[in-house]
């Protein structure tokens, strides 16, 4: 098996695709995706931060040398449950601003705030 790319341009990529989603998108769902797609950048980023290609998994036997660091792992795990909980808010709180506003682009509804 070959070599892996490393994970960092994959992150870079997927956080710039991201901010740029949350600049320039005026509807709050894509701006909800948009955010989600930086946080899975910084996810993989943080996993892959940890990994060299010699390490074993902690639940081989052998050296301590060459076992893989499980906890960026299990914290990224932590990341992405909350993660899902902060999106299934974020989405509630849309649902209840297009019912109340009848839109989910963020000027107009600026635009009604202000009057």
């Amino acid at each position: 098996m070959g070599a892996l790319v490393p994970g960092w341009p994959v992150a870079v990529a997927l956080f710039s695709i991201g901010l740029f989603g949350c600049l320039t998108q005026r509807n709050i769902a894509k701006t909800i995706i948009s955010v989600n797609i930086m946080g899975l950048g910084a996810i993989i980023l943080f996993i892959s931060a940890n990994h060299l290609p010699d390490n074993a998994p902690p639940l081989a036997s052998g050296a301590a040398a060459g076992i893989a660091d499980p906890l960026p792992q299990a914290l990224m795990i932590t990341a992405i449950v909350i993660g899902i909980s902060v999106t299934a808010v974020q989405l509630a709180l849309l649902i209840r601003v297009v019912r109340r506003y009848g839109t989910a682009d963020w000027s107009l509804i600026v635009k009604r705030l202000q009057r």
